[in-house]
C-alpha cells in the first residue's frame, strides 16, 4: 500500500495541472457556447444580458485559468460566478420537493465547478503554469 501511495504521490502535480488545464477549458468552452452560439442548439445570448455577461467571465476565466496566468483571481472570480448560477438559476431558494439538492434541480456542474475553482483560487496555479515561469503564485 505504501510503494502504491508512494507512485501516486510522484504524480500529485502533473494530476493536479491536468485538473487545472482541462477543467479551465471545459469552463471556456462554455463561454464560447453562450458568447458565439458554438454548439449549442442554435442558442446564444443577448450582448451585456446576464448570461453573455456570465458567458464572457467563462471564456475569460476559464482560458486563465486553463493556462494557469492570474490564476488565483480568474479562479475566485469563476468560483463566485458558479456561486450565484447555482442560487438563482439551479436552487432558486427552493425548498419543496427537493429542489435544493444539486440532483434534483440539475445544479451539480455548478456546484462542482464552484467547488473546484475556490480550491484553485487558495491552492494556486501550480509549478505548471504561465504563473511559475514568470515567477508568481507557485503555491
Amino acid at each position: 500500500m505504501r510503494a502504491l501511495a508512494a507512485r501516486l504521490a510522484r504524480l500529485e502535480q502533473p494530476a493536479y495541472a491536468a485538473l487545472r488545464i482541462v477543467a479551465g477549458a471545459a469552463f471556456a468552452f462554455h463561454g464560447m457556447q453562450k458568447i458565439f452560439g458554438w454548439y449549442a442548439q442554435g442558442r446564444s445570448f443577448a450582448p451585456f444580458s446576464q448570461l453573455w455577461i456570465g458567458g464572457i467571465i467563462e471564456l475569460v476565466c476559464g482560458t486563465l485559468i486553463a493556462l494557469g496566468l492570474f490564476a488565483r483571481p480568474a479562479a475566485f472570480l469563476a468560483s463566485g460566478t458558479m456561486a450565484v448560477a447555482y442560487m438563482q438559476f439551479h436552487w432558486k431558494l427552493a425548498f419543496a420537493a427537493g429542489m435544493w439538492l444539486p440532483a434534483i434541480n440539475k445544479g451539480e456542474p455548478a456546484l462542482i465547478y464552484c467547488f473546484l475553482f475556490l480550491f484553485f483560487a487558495t491552492r494556486g496555479p501550480g509549478p505548471t503554469s504561465i504563473d511559475a515561469r514568470l515567477g508568481r503564485g507557485r503555491g
